[in-house]
């Protein structure tokens, strides 16, 4: 079993100094471990290009900036595993935290295992007043089928998400992608698992706090809209989701301009896969009641 570790990187050379050897010493030996720099700007490059001497770690740059999508897509094409790892830089994992993932993996239907990150659990889905939510559904002792799994703590077995594609672009720059990736798995027939003994620990010191708040408000909330439209295929939740938008707006003007920029991005990309899959929406929601 070859397990590939993808740890997407920009401007976090602090984080990469302070959390790499913490991260190596928590990885079997043999594990290949991939950095892919976002075209930082803060001296992270220049200690990646130190860390390229070290036969554990491959470093990858990309020469410009092009967001957490296209980095975790393009280090996971590069990795050789059979499973895939993504960890944020400001994720560290307890030593014997892959073990108890990795069993869940005998089951040739299970997609993804998601790492306990402690102050969350497995991740719950609804649909309400025209909108799908998210939150946490629990934190048991024992592993319990997630939504989705992190795209920043989380095992994936590559030979799915090549089937599936990946993170999409769609939701470019970040929020809402590994979201769509579970559901388009869960849609598939296959399974997503969190596992309360993976344990890791989460410093929150990621890039995306250190943005705009407005910016990324409007992003999340972007990218909520793209999910409704790109997979959900009941015909009233999306005369549902109409109306909804219509209120949002009515409520607050602002979030007129999370309808036209929703919309933007998606005429830019083009119409997404066609709908389909071995699951209907209600039969993955009612998953997770």
């Amino acid at each position: 079993m070859k397990i590939s570790v993808v740890i997407p990187n920009w401007n976090g050379e602090r984080l990469l100094r302070k959390n790499i050897p913490l991260i190596l010493r928590a990885l079997p030996k043999g594990t290949e471990v991939i950095i892919v720099d976002d075209g930082s700007t803060d001296g992270s490059r220049e200690y990646l290009e130190k860390l390229k001497k070290s036969k554990r770690l491959k470093v990858i740059l990309n020469k410009q900036n092009r967001g957490f999508i296209y980095s975790c897509n393009r280090g996971v094409k590069e990795a050789k595993g059979d499973f895939i790892i993504l960890l944020n830089n400001d994720v560290i994992p307890q030593k014997g935290f892959l073990k108890p993932a990795l069993k869940h993996f005998e089951n040739p239907k299970v997609f993804a295992v998601s790492f306990n990150e402690q102050q969350f659990g497995w991740a719950k889905i609804w649909w309400r007043g025209g909108f799908i939510h998210h939150g946490v559904g629990g934190r048991p002792n024992k592993p319990h089928i997630s939504a989705w799994a992190s795209g920043g703590s989380a095992v994936y077995r590559k030979s799915i998400w090549e089937e599936l594609g990946g993170f999409d672009p769609l939701y470019h720059p970040f929020y809402w992608e590994d979201f769509d990736l579970g559901y388009r798995a869960w849609k598939a027939g296959y399974k997503i698992i969190w596992e309360p003994k993976a344990i890791v620990e989460h410093r929150h010191e990621s890039t995306i706090s250190k943005l705009d708040k407005e910016y990324v408000t409007i992003i999340k909330e972007r990218n909520q809209l793209l999910f409704i439209w790109k997979n959900i295929e009941v015909k009233w939740w999306r005369i549902a989701n109409l109306f909804g938008m219509i209120f949002r707006c009515l409520l607050g003007p602002n979030y007129l301009k999370v309808v036209w920029y929703a919309w933007k991005q998606y005429c830019k990309l083009g119409r997404p896969k066609a709908f389909g899959g071995k699951r209907s929406d209600i039969q993955i929601i009612n998953l997770f009641k």
